[in-house]
């Protein structure tokens, strides 16, 4: 049989030749393609998406063990990633990342992590038992942002660990700013060291030369890639790209096999299926207007007093090594308002949903499905914030980076230990089984596990006291804190 090319969308075929034979069904789901669903919801989401809302009956292939269409997809996705292998994901990056890192590491072995990780990898070091080596990002006190780890961090850090089973990274950042992975994974492949990258928004970067190099285009040997976020796919689909060679593609599988659900999304499979092809054959046209229109934005945006827009001019080392300008990050800093009033601003006032704010930023994700009238929308809306607010600035906001406590106990071993709440003052010396962060920067302060220190302390009841957005406790009041209980002697 002849092999599909990247114009072609097996999975998604196979799903509409399905749905045309007008199979009368006796299988879950219960909908029955729309049928038995509430009208006011059928109607809304219309009954194409509902036909193919289907479970992995025979000549659809199944997920779990692909041998035709979804095996098909995957191998296409493989070829246009530049990945050996590449496996779908229907529960987001989330599980791609925890898949990953189960896959290569295991109880009791260290992996590097940059200290700003996603949640999801706290996760896995919690199901695996693997201790966690912390590198700190570098940081931008401008803008209050954490960057990448950098290759000589890395380099460091093998040689005070060299028994670590792998390297994680975080490439490019939520602000889209990426490092040299190129070097990062030259250092860790000296050490026969596999490169594991969280790429959750770095989907479109092998589509376009001006974009920073993609995870596997750099040599790494794993990448957890979001295609929903800006790929054109269905919320909560995504892919694991590999490489082989110092990892099994086949155990990574296993692993996103073991924590996936067997009833697997077609609609997002397709998604999956349609948003490659997309990518594959229309990636670079993409690219071209998104990076047109986020250029427009940018410049516009500058040119307005008190705002600045990060960009080329910030980026001077290892940490900052290239730029997705299709991330608009405007610092409001000069501005004498938070980001997060802005977001509320735009919100109620002009209709707009941003990204994401904090205390000193506003961050805008532009694509290609934006277009000359949405970006006027958001540039009027932006002189609009402008001429309301200019009267002071946050220059006095000083944002710090923490210290990295010691690790007391693994992530795992601290999550299954009894627990008990003493006020926060208190907690010095104690084992920590709570998260505590502060935004910006959005890196833990502290972690299950690690011990609190008195200088710890001292920088959380800093950030509660000037105000700054003190994030994780369960005592929404940051007055108690929950650490690992106490063995008392017995008399």
């Amino acid at each position: 049989m002849k092999a599909a090319t990247q114009l072609e969308t097996p999975l998604f075929d196979t799903l509409l030749k399905h749905v045309d034979t007008n199979p009368i069904a006796f299988h879950i789901p219960g909908h029955k393609g729309g049928k038995g669903m509430d009208p006011a919801f059928r109607d809304f989401i219309g009954e194409n998406a509902l036909k193919i809302d289907l479970i992995n009956i025979a000549p659809l292939d199944d997920l779990h063990h692909p041998k035709a269409a979804i095996a098909e997809a995957e191998r296409l996705a493989a070829d246009a990633f530049r990945a050996d292998e590449t496996f779908f994901s229907v529960q987001g990056t989330s599980s791609a990342i925890m898949a990953m890192i189960m896959g290569v590491v295991g109880p009791n072995e260290k992996i590097i992590v940059p200290r700003n990780v996603h949640k999801s990898v706290m996760s896995a070091l919690v199901l695996t038992g693997a201790h966690p080596v912390f590198i700190h990002p570098e940081f931008d006190e401008t803008y209050g942002i954490a960057h990448g780890i950098t290759a000589s961090a890395v380099e460091r850090a093998l040689e005070l660990h060299p028994d670590t089973k792998a390297v994680l990274v975080i490439n490019p950042t939520y602000f889209g700013v990426a490092g040299d992975l190129e070097r990062i994974v030259a250092v860790a492949h000296a050490q026969d060291v596999p490169v594991l990258v969280d790429e959750a928004h770095g989907v479109h970067l092998p589509f376009h030369d001006e974009l920073p190099l993609s995870a596997m285009q750099a040599g790494a040997d794993v990448a957890a890639t979001s295609v929903h976020k800006l790929g054109g796919s269905m919320t909560g689909s995504s892919i694991l790209n590999v490489r082989r060679g110092l990892v099994s593609p086949e155990r990574i599988h296993a692993m996103l096999s073991m924590i996936t659900t067997t009833s697997t999304s077609y609609l997002l499979l397709a998604s999956l299926d349609a948003a490659r092809r997309q990518l594959a054959t229309k990636g670079e046209a993409m690219n071209n207007r998104a990076l047109s229109l986020a250029r427009t934005a940018r410049s516009a945006i500058n040119n307005m007093p008190h705002l600045s827009v990060y960009g080329h001019a910030e980026l001077h080392s290892e940490s900052t090594y290239a730029l997705d300008e299709t991330k608009v990050l405007v610092s409001v800093r000069e501005l004498g308002i938070t980001g997060f009033e802005i977001e509320k601003y735009l919100r109620e006032k002009h209709q707009i949903e941003v990204e994401m704010s904090d205390l000193l930023n506003v961050l805008f994700i532009v694509t290609s499905a934006d277009d000359e009238s949405t970006i006027q929308a958001l540039i009027d809306a932006m002189r609009d914030v402008v001429s309301v607010y200019n009267t002071s600035d946050n220059d006095s906001l000083s944002i710090m980076l923490p210290e990295i406590p010691p690790l007391a106990l693994s992530p795992r071993d601290a999550f299954y230990e009894e627990t008990e709440t003493i006020p926060l003052e208190n907690a010095v010396g104690r084992i920590s089984a709570e998260f505590i962060m502060v935004y910006p920067p959005g890196i833990p302060i502290i972690i299950p596990g690690e011990l609190i220190t008195a200088s710890t302390l001292e920088y959380i009841m800093a950030n509660i006291e000037a105000g700054l957005p003190v994030q994780g406790l369960e005592d929404e009041s940051l007055q108690m804190i929950k650490v690992i209980q106490q063995t008392k002697a017995i008399r």
